[in-house]
């Protein structure tokens, strides 16, 4: 098991609906540590980078109009193999796929947005985890001890 640091970001959703303490309270349960943690607003520029993969798709401007709704959390989150498990933990994209137990199957949309009102984004990979906790954290941001 390789110890690892994801990000994870809490959604307009999570947090017009009050959710962010009992997803928060769920990955700690798992026993993954808190390493980083903030609320801000995401600006145009940090979303384009963020989302390069969609920026240029006719969709991309509700993506990027849904996640400016409200701030958002974001989490550095440390533990053994924690992008993988916090992918399990959290279920797949589409809310109404999403069996019941894991935090989208919970607490997701069921509805038309169900793939882009589902509750956090987790980093995918090792390689998206570096370069997306370097994204919204400044290196005096993310803590050991």
């Amino acid at each position: 098991m390789a110890l690892q640091t994801t990000l994870i970001l809490f959604k307009p959703d999570a947090v017009a609906k009050n959710l962010v303490g009992t997803v928060l309270s769920r990955f700690q349960a798992e026993g993954f540590i808190v390493r980083g943690m903030k609320m801000m607003t995401l600006s145009d520029e940090l979303l384009a980078e963020h989302y390069s993969h969609i920026a240029d798709k006719p969709f991309f401007p509700s993506v990027r109009g849904f996640m400016q709704e409200t701030p958002v959390i974001a989490l550095a989150l440390e533990g053994e193999d924690v992008i993988s498990r916090v992918r399990d933990l959290i279920g797949p994209t589409d809310s109404t796929t999403a069996d019941p137990g894991t935090i989208r199957g919970d607490f997701g949309f069921k509805d038309g947005d169900a793939k882009m009102r589902n509750v956090c984004h987790a980093s995918d990979s090792p390689e998206a985890a570096t370069a997306e906790v370097k994204r919204f954290f400044k290196d005096d941001e993310v803590f050991s001890f």
